[in-house]
């Protein structure tokens, strides 16, 4: 006889109305003809690795790259590789590790400062367009949702999805 795994909950519409709505603005977002607008309008020509890497130091303390790669959840080698591109643009150095002189942490130049500023001026640009016509209380309550989201995604990020049916 097979064994049965446990038949999880089924989801509500809700729920898969949500998941759609999020792969569509992700995938809207993420375009490259987004990301080269995005660019052309901060003045920049950073690829999409380099910009993450770029607001992700930006919001942190300076950080080794190791850490950056697990934070970003890609691997190590890309990272280092985005770092050095990054570091010959002048947009980064690394600087030694206080806890740890043997190791170092990037952190952001001036000029690594005022690109990761130009691009979010520029996001912020693209998105208020897409929001313009929303009303103060939408938007109030659209941040508090997406900021709910967010620590939600963090603290399940490591838990187990459950397992489809197995007959």
């Amino acid at each position: 006889m097979a064994a049965q795994q446990s038949v999880p909950a089924p989801v509500s519409a809700n729920v898969h109305d949500i998941e759609r709505a999020l792969t569509r603005v992700a995938y809207l977002a993420g375009r490259a003809r987004q990301h080269e607008r995005l660019m052309s309008v901060a003045g920049l020509a950073l690829d999409r690795a380099a910009v993450m890497i770029l607001r992700h130091i930006a919001e942190s303390e300076p950080l080794r790259p190791g850490v950056l790669a697990v934070r970003l959840s890609v691997e190590a080698s890309h990272v280092t590789r985005q770092l050095r591109q990054l570091e010959r643009g002048g947009y980064v150095v690394r600087v030694v590790d206080p806890d740890d002189r043997r190791a170092q942490r990037v952190q952001l130049t001036d000029v690594g400062l005022a690109a990761v500023d130009r691009i979010g001026e520029a996001s912020r640009r693209g998105l208020g367009l897409a929001l313009a016509d929303w009303s103060a209380e939408d938007l109030e309550q659209l941040a508090a949702l997406f900021h709910r989201l967010v620590d939600d995604f963090i603290a399940h990020a490591e838990d187990p999805l459950p397992a489809a049916t197995v007959d």
